[in-house]
């Protein structure tokens, strides 16, 4: 560990420790031939309470086959605001305001088997869930 010497205006010596170092972490070393796989599923809907529902489904799904599962992540929300005049003709200064909230959450299964990948496309989910799967 090093120190760091400053003086004041008095001539009193400070020591400032520094911060510890970090130690490397040692990573799982894979095989050349072994290559992590993810896949990658977006999900999207209007409701929050269907999407959380949705998405404890998908990961029972994964787990129920010993798939490893990472997530869900919450991204953020897109929020879409819309101002209309409520009158048709005249009353410009009355005005309603509307707006629609995307809900977005991200899952992530590492090294997904044949069983995962076809009980995820079997999978039957409510309407308004949106769902994009990608393999990485």
């Amino acid at each position: 560990m090093t120190t760091k010497a400053t003086t004041e205006k008095g001539g009193n010596v400070l020591k400032k420790a520094a911060a510890p170092r970090k130690k490397a972490v040692a990573q799982k070393a894979t095989p050349k031939g072994d290559v992590v796989q993810k896949l990658r599923i977006r999900v999207r809907a209007y409701e929050h309470k269907v999407l959380d529902a949705s998405v404890k489904q998908i990961i029972d799904t994964a787990l129920r086959y010993d798939a490893k599962v990472v997530g869900p992540v919450p991204l953020p929300t897109e929020i879409k605001k819309y101002t209309v005049n409520r009158a048709s003709f005249v009353y410009k200064n009355t005005r309603e305001q509307f707006e629609m909230r995307v809900h977005r959450r991200l899952i992530d299964i590492i090294n997904p088997g044949a069983k995962v990948i076809e009980a995820l496309t079997n999978m039957s989910l409510p309407s308004g869930v949106n769902i994009d799967v990608k393999m990485l």
